[in-house]
């Protein structure tokens, strides 16, 4: 019996100009940006930038065209909804908070610079608004209706994605906000945060996951990969939403855990050092200066 494998190849390849555009464009106005007003506006003597922001923020432009061209698109339009699902998470967990890392904070207070954009943002960057963002658009993006409009209408793909990643920088500000005018959590709460984070989208994948009938008839009709159905396209999508979504969460959170940790002990062990030779002296009869 001859594989799906072998029936079904995978896409051929081909450039998706318009994600070439849009991608370049946001390469080209950072530089331009640290360039030209980075001298102007950041802070103190230093670098406008540093050589950490320049990296992530590369990083983070590199996912978001990597997950957005060949084969991954292909594969998520034509073929399997679980490469739809990767480019949503890499999107959402990994392209967004690399480029917030990479971006300075006196970039991002020229980007908000109108009173109203940072009134918005400054709001929907607590944590309570930012959950319920997250889980509102992820819930949105996924459903059946939405996902099929995308599926029909490249405007409409399009747009999603906006939404998606501009959505995303909200987020993620609670946790890597580089303005103090928008604090991050304090790290104990941008544990509990990112926790809930983790557990809220497991609802959804539930329906994914353990669903008995295809949620997207759209797929039903699309060649397969790897001798999958479309239920079992589904089961993946699901498990990749509850399982490597929690995973990078989790990844994150424990990162925050071990850094608060880290300066936790830092600050106290000077404080302790320096009681300790103030009494020794004392005892000693000698007074400091």
């Amino acid at each position: 019996m001859t594989p799906v494998l072998a029936a079904t190849p995978l896409p051929a390849w081909r450039p998706e100009p318009d994600v070439w555009l849009v991608l370049g464009t946001l390469g080209v106005a950072y530089l331009l940006a640290v360039v030209r007003l980075g001298p102007r506006h950041a802070p103190g003597p230093g670098p406008a930038v540093t050589r950490f922001q320049v990296v992530a923020f590369s990083l983070g432009l590199f996912t978001l065209w990597l997950v957005s061209d060949w084969p991954i698109h292909e594969l998520g339009e034509e073929y399997i909804y679980s490469a739809h699902m990767v480019q949503h998470l890499m999107f959402t967990l990994v392209g967004v908070p690399l480029m917030l890392a990479g971006t300075p904070a006196w970039m991002l207070r020229l980007l908000l610079r109108p009173p109203r954009l940072f009134r918005t943002v400054r709001w929907l960057s607590r944590l309570l608004p930012a959950l319920v963002v997250y889980n509102v658009v992820l819930v949105l993006t996924h459903w059946p209706a939405v996902v099929d409009l995308t599926l029909r209408n490249g405007l409409a793909h399009f747009l999603a994605h906006v939404v998606l990643v501009v959505t995303s920088v909200v987020v993620w500000m609670p946790v890597l906000s580089p303005l103090p005018e928008i604090p991050r959590l304090f790290p104990p709460m941008r544990m509990v945060y990112l926790f809930l984070q983790s557990v809220l989208p497991t609802v959804p994948a539930s329906f994914l996951t353990f669903g008995s009938k295809p949620l997207y008839p759209r797929y039903e009709l699309m060649p397969k990969l790897f001798g999958w159905s479309a239920l079992d396209d589904q089961l993946v999508a699901g498990l990749i939403m509850k399982i490597a979504a929690g995973l990078l969460l989790w990844t994150v959170l424990a990162v925050i855990f071990f850094r608060w940790a880290s300066e936790e002990t830092a600050d106290a062990v000077p404080r302790h050092d320096l009681n300790v030779t103030d009494r020794d002296l004392t005892e000693m009869g000698m007074t400091t200066s």
